[in-house]
C-alpha cells in the first residue's frame, strides 16, 4: 500500500493499538524508513469522529513535545478517508519484550530505564501534557540504552482551570498501570502518570505485574485499595521511592518528575550489559558518545 503518494507501508502492521496499527514503512521522496500510524475504519460516525479527535490530538501533541525521548512526527495527513501519523522509525524491544524474555531486571536498569521516562515526562509535563497510559509496552529500549516514550494516543492537554486532566464517558487506559484517581474520578494529572510509572518500575524489579485479576473490576479494586507489596533486596531508600510513587493519594508521590529523577540517580549506576539487547560497548555509539558528553555540561 502506498498513501500520500510516497509513504510505502509494508503489508503486514508492526502492532495495533487503541486507536490504530502502526506500519514499517518506506519514504520514498527521502528514501527513508519511517512508521506509519493508519487509524482504524470504523463503521459508526460517532466512534469515528471520537477516534478521529483523539489521533489528530496525539499528532498535536507529538508535534508539541520536542525531545530526544520521544518520537518524531514528520508527517500527518488523509489517505482514502482515513487519517495518519508518518513518525520516525525506532529500533529497539518493549520493556515489555525486554521482561518477556529477560525477566526482572538488574536493579540499576530498572532504574535508568524510570529515569530516563522521568525526562520525558518532565518536557511533556512542562507542556502540560498528561500521557496517562504508561506501561510496558509503551516504552521501547534502543541499542544504545536510550527509552523512547511511545504511543500519546490518550494523552490530554491540560484544562483551561489549569487544575488537572479531565475525560467524558468511559475510563480511558489500561487498568494495571492506572492510577487511583483516574479510575475512582476519572481525572488525571502530572503525578497520575508518576503512579503509573512506579507500576511499571515494580514490575521491572519483579517480573510480575503489580495488580492482577480475572477481570478489569477486581484489577481497579486493588488499584483504589490494595497496597502494593514491597520488593525484597532492595536498597531502603529506593524501596521507599517506590512506596511513595505508589501512594493512593495523589498528594503523598513525588513532587514531580524532576524530583523523582534526582531521587532516582543514586541507583542508576554501574549498568550491566544487556547481551542481545544493546550495542557492544567496543562498537561505535553516537547516541551514547553524544550524551557522555553532554552529562558533563554543567554537571
Amino acid at each position: 500500500m502506498v498513501i500520500g503518494d510516497r509513504y510505502e507501508l509494508d503489508d503486514l502492521p508492526l502492532g495495533r493499538g487503541g486507536m490504530g496499527a502502526v506500519y514499517r514503512g518506506h519514504d520514498r521522496h527521502l528514501d527513508r524508513r519511517v512508521a506509519v500510524k493508519l487509524l482504524y475504519p470504523l463503521p459508526g460516525k460517532d466512534a469515528d469522529e471520537e477516534l478521529e479527535r483523539r489521533f489528530i490530538r496525539e499528532a498535536r501533541i507529538l508535534a508539541r513535545l520536542e525531545h530526544p525521548g520521544a518520537p518524531v512526527l514528520y508527517d500527518f495527513g488523509t489517505h482514502e478517508q482515513r487519517l495518519f501519523q508518518v513518525m520516525q522509525f525506532i529500533d529497539g524491544v518493549t520493556v515489555a519484550d525486554l521482561l518477556s524474555e529477560h525477566g526482572p531486571l538488574p536493579v540499576p536498569w530498572a532504574v535508568a530505564i524510570t529515569a530516563q521516562a522521568c525526562a520525558v515526562l518532565s518536557a511533556a509535563h512542562a507542556l502540560e501534557i498528561c500521557h496517562r497510559d504508561l506501561k510496558p509496552t509503551n516504552l521501547m529500549l534502543c541499542p544504545d540504552g536510550s527509552i523512547k516514550v511511545l504511543d500519546f494516543g490518550l494523552a490530554m492537554l491540560r484544562e483551561s482551570n489549569g487544575t488537572q486532566f479531565t475525560r467524558i464517558g468511559q475510563i480511558l487506559g489500561t487498568p494495571a498501570y492506572m492510577a487511583p484517581e483516574q479510575i475512582q474520578r476519572g481525572v488525571a494529572e502530572p503525578r497520575s502518570d508518576l503512579y503509573s510509572l512506579g507500576c511499571v518500575l515494580h514490575e521491572m524489579l519483579t517480573g510480575r505485574q503489580l495488580f492482577t485479576g480475572p477481570t478489569e473490576y477486581v484489577v481497579f479494586e486493588k488499584q483504589v485499595k490494595e497496597r502494593p507489596p514491597s520488593v525484597p533486596g532492595l536498597p531502603a531508600a529506593l524501596g521507599k521511592v517506590l512506596s511513595d510513587l505508589l501512594e493512593k493519594a495523589v498528594e503523598a508521590r513525588p513532587g514531580d518528575a524532576n524530583l523523582l529523577y534526582e531521587r532516582l540517580q543514586p541507583f542508576a549506576v554501574d549498568l550491566p550489559m544487556l547481551p542481545g539487547f544493546l550495542t557492544p560497548p567496543s562498537a561505535p555509539s553516537p547516541g551514547r558518545m553524544y550524551a557522555k558528553v553532554l552529562g558533563r555540561v554543567l554537571g
